[in-house]
């Protein structure tokens, strides 16, 4: 596998471009629009020729050119406006999963802060039976001050806002850099959801700076958040408001949605040098068979918001080849279906089609009895990645040599060193809380 070196994907991001903050209203945020063009020429939105001039990025002009010599343009616009730049009778397909208050402050008879952050469920392993728990339940989590915390020793849970619970929590496996948490509770009649909900604290991203405010308990939503289960919210879906969702709608442009449910690792930052040795975070997915069907009916129009969304899109490509590989008989056997961090780079035989690949996981669903797909995926998104679903993306800026920006630059062909200068040279805002993009794919 051709090495991938993460030093090429690097940028100068100063700290008061990333904003700690978000505006006022969602969707009056600044939105960069790129896509191909038939010609060489760059223009504003106003249709003016933007200057071009030397790249303050280092890493030479790797990755600079787009397909067959068409540059795309850039321009820029605000999210309420987004409308106008989707795939004209597109099919938008946003992540509905809602942040949960995932990081809990526990104290010892000593004195000692214990932090509790909880990742992923264990026990039970869905996340719905999980947080809907009324006696007990094991979480994987990572643990500040862990050192500080004997196994065997539990801890009494805070006080609950607005009611009484005797709740304690016991460390148990150690699974790497985690472990798996058990909490328990004497009352049958409050979930675990309900304790989060209570006692937990929201996890903004650390790159912000700051502790969580009250503000933050509506603003790191997206208005269509529903399906508890992050711990960090789908970020480029937060610039949406019913009143953009309703001009879109109004616009002939359909809506979907799926659930991913967004870990602690989307924030690990890439440590190796060649980013093919970094290990990709498996996360959770779940899709409707309906919205499947309406995905193939839609096929190369498909819109997705954020990078969550994408990642549970392009999944589905390698899931229904998957099945595409067995027999039917051996449906009812499959106990977990996961997509591999390399599997979309591996050689094997005839690729199906994507409606091919598609219409197998319906037919996966309909011999099972299922109306919804329940899977892993650990997908690793690169330059060199051949894209299947997705041929529009609406995303925000993200942050130096992550994943997230080697999918970006895979998306648009290499070229998003120009994409990321014509963000900071025009004072766009960075990262969770920042301005957004929608991105057109060249075919």
């Amino acid at each position: 596998m051709e090495p991938i070196y993460i030093a090429d994907y690097n940028y100068p991001l100063p700290d008061e471009r990333i904003a700690k903050y978000p505006l006022a209203e969602r969707d009056s945020s600044k939105l960069l629009v790129y896509g191909p063009t038939p010609d060489n020429v760059l223009r504003t939105a106003t249709g003016s020729p933007i200057e071009q001039s030397s790249s303050p990025m280092k890493g030479g002009e790797k990755g600079q050119s787009t397909k067959d010599n068409v540059q795309s343009s850039i321009s820029e616009d605000r999210f309420y406006n987004v409308g106008e730049h989707i795939l004209p009778e597109g099919l938008l397909i946003y992540n509905n999963t809602r942040v949960i208050q995932a990081r809990l402050e526990f104290h010892k008879q000593s004195g000692a802060r214990i932090e509790v952050f909880c990742l992923e469920p264990l026990e039970p392993r869905d996340y719905q039976l999980s947080l809907g728990s009324t006696k007990g339940c094991v979480w994987k989590c990572m643990v500040g001050n862990a050192k500080k915390w004997k196994g065997e020793e539990p801890l009494p849970g805070p006080p609950l806002k607005g009611r009484e619970l005797n709740w304690r929590v016991y460390k148990e496996e150690v699974l790497g850099n985690t472990y798996a948490v058990r909490f328990e509770w004497d009352d049958e009649t409050v979930s675990f959801a309900e304790i989060l909900d209570a006692a937990g604290e929201l996890p903004i991203p650390p790159y912000l700076n700051r502790k969580t405010e009250e503000s933050d308990l509506k603003t790191y939503q997206t208005v269509y958040s529903r399906i508890k289960g992050s711990v960090a919210a789908p970020t480029a879906g937060l610039h949406f408001t019913e009143r953009v969702l309703e001009d879109i709608r109004k616009r002939g442009i359909e809506t979907d949605e799926v659930t991913l449910h967004v870990g602690a690792g989307t924030f690990l930052p890439v440590k190796t040098a060649d980013a093919n040795e970094h290990t990709m975070h498996t996360e959770i997915i779940a899709v409707p068979k309906s919205t499947i069907e309406h995905i193939i009916a839609k096929l190369g129009k498909i819109v997705a918001v954020g990078t969550t969304s994408m990642r549970t899109l392009e999944s589905l490509y390698f899931i229904g080849r998957q099945f595409r590989e067995i027999e039917k008989s051996t449906y009812r056997d499959i106990e977990t279906i996961h997509v591999g961090q390399f599997e979309p780079y591996e050689q094997g035989g005839k690729e199906p089609s994507t409606k091919e690949a598609l219409e197998a996981i319906v037919d996966y669903l309909t011999e099972t009895g299922q109306e919804t797909l329940h899977a892993e995926t650990q997908i690793m998104i690169k330059p060199g990645y051949k894209f299947h679903v997705v041929d529009q993306l609406i995303t925000n800026f993200h942050q130096p040599q992550s994943t997230l920006l080697l999918l970006v630059s895979a998306f648009v062909d290499g070229d998003w060193k120009r994409i990321y200068e014509y963000a900071l040279g025009h004072e766009f805002r960075f990262l969770s809380y920042g301005d957004s993009s929608i991105l057109t794919r060249a075919k």
